[in-house]
């Protein structure tokens, strides 16, 4: 099998770079990844880049031309694949028209519930009774791109952002890796 060049964009923790790097490694894992970007100078993820000797790229989105920076890091290193995990910066049109179905993120609501930021607050204020994840391709709209699969749960009356976040990351670490396996099973 060939695999294809996957690079994953993070800006904070980097849990699911960690397990998308595990799933990686297995011979049957239809990508290899090659690249990391961030736009966080201290993500804790590029711990993990760094311990598999992936090459990481930090890549300041202050700047004008940092999306220049991003497409000749992706031409570099021969990417044909992306997937946002816990990215904190909206894709530009134009990243998302070169790479067009190419692009998947992961977001912690059940969309098209909950896009953007603040997912867990804005479930326990509107007191929602299911929470989950969902694999997604990136389009130009915010969260909206066609699902690719979602993971479901019940929230309890005790739960608070704090559990609401663990209980979500565990399913994402399952959503994942099935939503890459999918997606190339299909091609």
């Amino acid at each position: 099998m060939v695999k294809k060049k996957t690079c994953v964009f993070i800006s904070g923790e980097g849990s699911n770079l960690k397990n998308l790097i595990s799933h990686s490694r297995k011979s049957n894992f239809p990508i290899k990844i090659s690249l990391v970007i961030t736009n966080n100078i201290n993500a804790k993820g590029i711990i993990f880049a760094k311990k598999y000797k992936i090459p990481f790229i930090f890549i300041n989105t202050k700047l004008k031309n940092y999306e220049n920076k991003i497409l000749f890091n992706l031409k570099k290193y021969k990417i044909t694949f992306i997937c946002l995990a816990g990215y904190m910066k909206i894709i530009s049109k134009n990243l998302v028209n070169k790479y067009q179905n190419k692009i998947i993120n992961i977001h912690p609501s059940l969309l098209p519930r909950f896009k953007g930021l603040d997912t867990f607050s804005r479930m326990l204020k509107n007191k929602e009774k299911k929470a989950g994840c969902t694999v997604h391709f990136v389009s130009e709209k915010l969260d909206s791109g066609s699902k690719i699969t979602q993971k479901i749960f019940f929230i309890d009356d005790n739960d608070d952002e704090l559990i609401l976040k663990k209980k979500t990351q565990t399913l994402e670490y399952k959503a994942f890796p099935e939503a890459i396996i999918k997606i190339f099973r299909n091609n």
